[in-house]
């Protein structure tokens, strides 16, 4: 849906198990139109889509049909899509994902090709007025120590295809890279390096720099941030600074607790599950940083581990954006508060806004809802603080 002149909000439908583009297409004439008739029935609704690489070359298709059955689709159900998240790959729900969800990297040919076929979706789907753009993982994942001189060659050729999709669709495509605890470039300071040696590569390889700046930007998810202990309006401000793009920006919620505190790590168990990487990060004196939960904990019971007093710890678990959790836990609530806030006050700084709840299915009972019910009320959260 529009927000205003300039912004368009949707939900991103990586809440729901597809990987095929029949699953996907299901997904969308069922549980998408419940959430549309529930809070936009009257005006043109927007589609935050997910489609797996499996799902997106089934909808390019080797003749087109099931795209333009797609876009005819659109127009009859008084939809449109205007992003894509293209972080997952693969498989993005009842597996065990984990660190999967940053394969193949940007290192690799093939999540190119993924991209750019995402890109040649989103340039026929998405209105002129809004524009289009995927949002994808930050290159890597730390551990994974990619080549980066390979993750700069392969987003530059796909902002090659960005341009040129653009130029002839007559549309502003782009792609936001995703900053994640323990990605590629987690934070403020690590994304502005990342651009900036991109932007060196660029300079020494005889490539256009503007070309970059015009087609690839930052992905800001707001759980993410907070989960680095950033302040957003901060963040944001260096981003604009330094010339950067924000291309979306994913609203979001992560939990907090206090790791000295017996009733709160009781608590924070209860998100402890096999399917996703739930980051620790707590704040001393310095940041100190878990891969997932089970370390954080394995580590509280060696004898070379101490927690500085006071210290704050943050678990990257997406919960809801209308509801904290019980006590003793909390949440980074005040951080998506904040970007809503800079947004009123900069609205040029980003035409796109996903709630990004993903983790609905492996949330603790006492969070559960029916999906329509959750979703709705994360669009009435938003549409309230906007």
């Amino acid at each position: 849906m529009k927000l205003n002149a300039q912004q368009h909000l949707a939900y991103c439908t990586n809440i729901h198990p597809a990987e095929t583009w029949e699953e996907t297409f299901q997904v969308l004439q069922t549980d998408v139109l419940a959430v549309r008739d529930r809070v936009s029935p009257n005006q043109p609704y927007a589609i935050g889509l997910r489609l797996s690489a499996q799902a997106a070359s089934e909808l390019i298709g080797p003749d087109g049909k099931n795209l333009r059955l797609f876009k005819a689709w659109l127009i009859e159900e008084n939809c449109y899509v205007f992003t894509i998240n293209g972080f997952p790959y693969g498989a993005f729900h009842g597996t065990h994902v984990k660190e999967k969800v940053y394969q193949p990297d940007w290192s690799s040919e093939e999540r190119l090709t993924y991209t750019n076929n995402l890109f040649i979706i989103i340039a026929e789907l998405c209105p002129e007025e809004s524009g289009g753009s995927v949002s994808s993982l930050p290159g890597s994942f730390k551990e994974f120590e990619a080549d980066e001189e390979l993750i700069f060659s392969n987003l530059y050729s796909c902002a090659q295809l960005i341009e040129m999709l653009s130029l002839e669709n007559g549309k502003d495509l782009h792609l936001g890279l995703e900053p994640e605890p323990l990605g590629h470039f987690e934070n403020t300071e690590e994304t502005l390096t990342f651009f900036e040696r991109f932007s060196a590569w660029c300079v020494s390889n005889r490539k256009s720099a503007e070309l970059l700046k015009r087609r690839v930007g930052i992905n800001y998810d707001t759980c993410h941030f907070a989960l680095e202990f950033d302040d957003c309006h901060t963040a944001l401000e260096k981003f604009a600074s330094a010339g950067l793009r924000i291309s979306k920006i994913h609203l979001s919620n992560a939990l907090t607790f206090d790791p000295q505190n017996s009733e709160a790590l009781e608590a924070i168990r209860q998100f402890d599950e096999p399917t996703y990487l739930h980051q620790v990060i707590i704040k001393g004196d310095t940041l100190t940083r878990f891969k997932d939960l089970p370390l954080f904990f394995k580590a509280l019971q060696t004898e070379d581990f101490k927690l500085e007093t006071p210290c704050e710890a943050r678990c990257h678990f997406h919960v809801p954006l209308y509801s904290e959790p019980l006590a003793p836990l909390g949440s980074t609530l005040d951080h998506a508060e904040s970007a809503l806030l800079y947004l009123r006050e900069h609205p040029e700084t980003c035409p796109h806004l996903e709630i990004e709840t993903y983790t609905w299915g492996v949330l603790p009972q006492h969070l559960q809802k029916p999906l329509t019910d959750q979703i709705s009320a994360e669009y009435e959260w938003v549409l309230n603080h906007r």
